[in-house]
């Protein structure tokens, strides 16, 4: 594989899971000029709706969007991602092109279990892909920051929230590329949480819930497994 250095990797389980849980935060880095790449790590085959190639061409229509610099599939199985040596080899090789200097990945304890496990191993094999001793033909790399996000919402205190206010409405026209998987009654296809008019409501009242807690009209929440490191205290 060859080599790229960006500056932002936001890795999901499946094709949609970065849009729903930081659309906003990915827009906004794309918007700053920042070199953001994202890593879907299966095809979404198992999803009710929609067929392999149709969310193939919806993500990299979201990515559009986005203003992402690259996106690429890890091809791990749908509803069988684990934290074991097959599959941390194969993410190595990915964080090793890639060589991200900030993860954003799932956090674990979130509704669909590919995301708790896509979280260990996430975190394992970025630590895995510094160590020179694994040989993939490439140069170790091993991400600086690693930050963590929910899809399906927040069931304990964020470490941090982002303000995305100015990005919203580009990861709502990023959303819609989805049109397999989210709401759209256009769409023939069987009724799921996530294509409910519910669901899709609750994406911007979520936004406006954590921008309010913050004095802003959209944020989204972040986690960290350590302190985040401010330059100065916020407002000052």
């Amino acid at each position: 594989m060859s080599q790229t250095n960006y500056d932002l990797l936001v890795i999901g389980a499946h094709p949609d899971d970065v849009e729903v849980g930081v659309g906003g935060i990915v827009a906004k880095a794309a918007k700053a000029g920042k070199r953001v790449a994202i890593l879907d790590l299966t095809m979404g085959e198992l999803s009710s709706r929609g067929s392999v190639e149709e969310r193939k061409a919806e993500a990299q229509a979201a990515s559009i969007v986005l203003g992402v610099a690259h996106r690429t599939n890890a091809q791990l199985p749908d509803g069988g991602i684990a934290n074991c040596d097959a599959q941390r080899q194969k993410l190595i090789s990915h964080l090793r092109e890639l060589r991200a200097s900030i993860l954003l990945c799932p956090m674990h304890t979130d509704r669909h279990p590919d995301h708790d496990a896509a979280h260990f191993l996430v975190r394992d094999a970025n630590y895995l892909a510094g160590l020179s001793r694994i040989d993939t033909g490439q140069q170790p790399h091993r991400a600086t920051h690693v930050y963590y996000y929910r899809v399906y919402g927040e069931s304990t205190p964020p470490s941090a929230l982002i303000d995305i206010s100015d990005a919203f409405e580009t990861k709502l026209a990023a959303l819609r590329a989805y049109k397999s998987q989210l709401f759209n009654p256009q769409y023939e296809g069987a009724a799921t949480f996530v294509s409910s008019e519910a669901f899709w409501n609750s994406i911007r009242v979520r936004a406006e819930y954590w921008g309010a807690r913050i004095g802003v009209k959209y944020a989204e929440p972040i986690y960290s497994d350590a302190p985040i490191a401010l330059t100065t205290l916020p407002g000052l």
